[in-house]
C-alpha cells in the first residue's frame, strides 16, 4: 500500500454493500428505518441507488457523507471473488453483510497508516508504521470465516499507539503553544478565527461548531466529529488524519483550504 488509490470507494466494483449491511434509523440523516442486512428500498437491481442524485432532497443526507474507504469493492471482488450477494448462497449474503463493516474498519486504518507513513516528521516510527500497514492489509485479505473471528477492536488499539506517536512527532515541529482539546465537547462552540495550529482534536465533538476562518494547519483531526461544523474560509492545510466522510458532513466554501488527500464536497459548491 504505497498510495490511497484502493482506499476510495468504487461503487462500480461493489454489490451495494453499504446499502445492505448497515442499519439506519429515521432521523435528520435518514428518512426511514432500516435493519442491518436488509437492502435499502432505494437499491436497484444493478446494485445502484435509485435516488442517488436526489439523496439530500429525499432525506438521505447520511448516505451522502458515508465512505467505505474501498472496503465495498474489496469484499465484493476479493473476499467473495466477485460472487454477487443475490445470486450466491444465502450464507454468502449473510457473511458478506457481516464482513463488510470489519473490512471497512481495516481500510480506515490503512488510510491513516498510509498517511502517517508519508509524513517526514514520523521518520522515527516509519519502520513500525510500515509493518503495521502490511499486517493490516494482510488482515483485509483473510477468508470470510477468519474476518468474522477477527478482534478488529484490539487491532485498532495496537495501530492507535503508532498513530498517537505519529501525531506527537508531526505536531512537535509546529511553532507556538498547541492546544490539547482531545475528546472535548465543543458542540456549537464559537471558534471563528481561532488559532488551532497543531492542535490535538482527536475525537473532539465539533458538531455545528463555528470554525469560520479558523487556522487548523497541522491539527490532528482523527475521529473529530465535524457534522454541520462551519469550515467556511478555514485553513486545514497539512491537517492530518482528516477523512472524506468527516469533510462531507461539514459545511465549507470555495475559500476553505484543504489537504491534498481530500476533495471539496460537491454540496459545498452547490451552496455557492
Amino acid at each position: 500500500m504505497t498510495d490511497r488509490a484502493g482506499l476510495r470507494g468504487d461503487c462500480e466494483q461493489c454489490f451495494g454493500l453499504c446499502c445492505v449491511a448497515l442499519p439506519f434509523a429515521a432521523s435528520a440523516d435518514f428518512a426511514i428505518d432500516k435493519e442491518a442486512g436488509k437492502p435499502c428500498p432505494n437499491l436497484r437491481g444493478d446494485h445502484r441507488c435509485g435516488i442517488h442524485a436526489r439523496l439530500r432532497t429525499e432525506g438521505f443526507t447520511g448516505c451522502t457523507v458515508y465512505d467505505c474507504f474501498g472496503a465495498g469493492q474489496k469484499v465484493s471482488q476479493v473476499t467473495f471473488g466477485g460472487r454477487d450477494r443475490r445470486t450466491g448462497s444465502r450464507e454468502d449474503a449473510r457473511r458478506m453483510a457481516d464482513v463488510f463493516p470489519v473490512v471497512r474498519q481495516l481500510h480506515e486504518l490503512l488510510w491513516y497508516l498510509t498517511e502517517a507513513r508519508a509524513l517526514p516528521a514520523a521518520r522515527p516510527v516509519h519502520a513500525d508504521l510500515g509493518r503495521a500497514l502490511e499486517q493490516t492489509e494482510a488482515l483485509t485479505r483473510q477468508t470470510p470465516e477468519e474476518l468474522g473471528r477477527l478482534d478488529v477492536g484490539a487491532h485498532r488499539q495496537e495501530v492507535n499507539v503508532l498513530l498517537l506517536r505519529t501525531s506527537e512527532l508531526a505536531r512537535a515541529g509546529i511553532p507556538g503553544k498547541k492546544k490539547n482539546r482531545r475528546g472535548a465537547d465543543l458542540m456549537g462552540a464559537r471558534l471563528g478565527g481561532a488559532d488551532l495550529r497543531g492542535a490535538n482534536l482527536r475525537g473532539t465533538y465539533l458538531i455545528a461548531a463555528d470554525l469560520t476562518g479558523a487556522d487548523l494547519r497541522g491539527a490532528d483531526l482523527i475521529g473529530a466529529d465535524l457534522r454541520d461544523a462551519d469550515l467556511t474560509d478555514a485553513d486545514l492545510t497539512d491537517a492530518f488524519f482528516l477523512t472524506q466522510p468527516q469533510l462531507n458532513a461539514a459545511r465549507g466554501s470555495a475559500g476553505t483550504r484543504l489537504p491534498q488527500s481530500v476533495t471539496r464536497p460537491a454540496h459545498w459548491t452547490a451552496r455557492l
